[in-house]
């Protein structure tokens, strides 16, 4: 079995195959330093949580992961929190830099003995219509090489060569380009609130995601094509300031910025996640903007479908999973795309016309004002923002 990608998909992924006598190889372009650096989201959904507390994968969360269960909303008619750990099915995040996370699956896979190919990047994946695919790669050193095995999964992103080794007809692409960008942001600052903040402001959105006490992570909504050196460290906590309306509610704790790059918010699905015998997970399946904070914990979710209907299929026999597999995850994807697109909506003033605008706008400001009085739509919004 060759895994292409050591994020959390295909270290999820990888662990559980190893745990039950799959063989199985993971190809990764990275280093291990690099791959152990990577800064991403680092909220954990209740589920994610189970399926790693499941295969004795969350001795780490569970150490030095917080639980949350708070958000603060703020917007030209005043600001509102929920509480959302108490309403819909009471379920809390844990805060976890993903990091931390891929730390953690790193060390243990390696440590059980599974193998992990540094510096090795995927280059194509070939016969996937076949039962022996093979994968061709280029080696640190610059050699090519190849690697064979029954089944190849394609946990390597969207631009990863699982997706570039699908023929033409092969899938169906559903696309979206949402038309906002953020600046994403990582602060040597302590949070500046205990909740999740969300900001609307008629100058764009900002966000405060705490991720350990000493590191917040903020967005600030950016003109499309605005390069992440753009803006100085005083004008990034300016506009912060500006648009979390910290005059009215607290002054942000400032610090150095170490790490900012522009994000253009797209959601993109591919359709069915499998030729022959190649399949795909993470963000080879899709792409969600990260407004609703579900790329990782669908990613985790997946491999531990994928990795049951392997299990069954190369241990027991049965191909029955595989051919679920699709289905099954799509289900989930189009309900967490859902869920995204809506806090879209709710998050980002609309472009076009004056008078659309307007329009939209409003809407924008009776979705707000749905979200802090009604118990019902509270209870929404909390199911499908824990849940997967």
């Amino acid at each position: 079995m060759v895994i292409l990608g050591a994020g959390p998909a295909g270290l999820v992924l990888g662990n559980l195959l190893h745990a039950s006598g799959v063989d199985c190889v993971v190809l990764e372009r990275s280093t291990r330093a690099q791959v152990q650096a990577r800064s991403r989201a680092g909220f954990l959904a209740a589920n994610t949580v189970r399926v790693l507390e499941r295969h004795g994968l969350a001795e780490g969360l569970h150490r030095r992961g917080r639980e949350h269960a708070t958000c603060e909303f703020r917007s030209e008619d005043g600001r509102f929190r929920l509480d959302y750990g108490t309403l819909g099915r009471g379920e809390r995040h844990t805060v976890y830099p993903q990091h931390e996370l891929v730390t953690d699956l790193l060390t243990q896979y390696l440590d059980a003995g599974g193998r992990v190919r540094f510096g090795t990047e995927a280059l194509t994946v070939r016969d996937a219509d076949g039962d022996r695919p093979s994968v061709a790669v280029r080696e640190a050193d610059g050699r090519t090489g190849s690697w064979q095995g029954r089944y190849v999964a394609g946990c390597d992103g969207r631009h990863g060569a699982a997706r570039r080794s699908l023929p033409p007809g092969a899938v169906r692409r559903h696309h979206l380009d949402h038309g906002v960008s953020w600046l994403g942001l990582l602060a040597e600052a302590p949070p500046s609130l205990d909740a999740v903040g969300y900001a609307v402001h008629r100058r764009g959105f900002a966000g405060h995601m705490a991720r350990t006490p000493e590191v917040t992570r903020y967005y600030l909504q950016c003109e499309r094509g605005t390069p992440p050196d753009a803006w100085s460290e005083d004008r990034i906590w300016d506009e912060l300031s500006l648009r979390m309306r910290a005059e009215e509610y607290g002054p942000l704790r400032r610090g150095r910025i170490v790490h900012r790059a522009v994000v253009d918010l797209e959601s993109d699905v591919l359709e069915p996640l499998r030729h022959g015998t190649l399949l795909l997970a993470g963000d080879a399946a899709s792409l969600l903007s990260p407004s609703a904070a579900k790329g990782a914990n669908l990613a985790v979710l997946e491999a531990e479908i994928l990795a049951r209907a392997l299990v069954d299929d190369l241990v027991h026999g049965s191909a029955e999973g595989l051919a679920r597999y699709s289905a099954q995850c799509l289900a989930h994807i189009w309900r967490a795309q859902e869920f995204s697109q809506w806090m879209l909506r709710l998050l980002h003033g609309a472009p076009g016309p004056d008078g659309e605008s307007m329009f939209q706008d409003s809407l924008r400001r009776s979705r707000l004002a749905s979200l802090g009085t009604s118990r019902s739509c509270q209870d929404w919004f909390a199911e499908h923002y824990v849940g997967v």
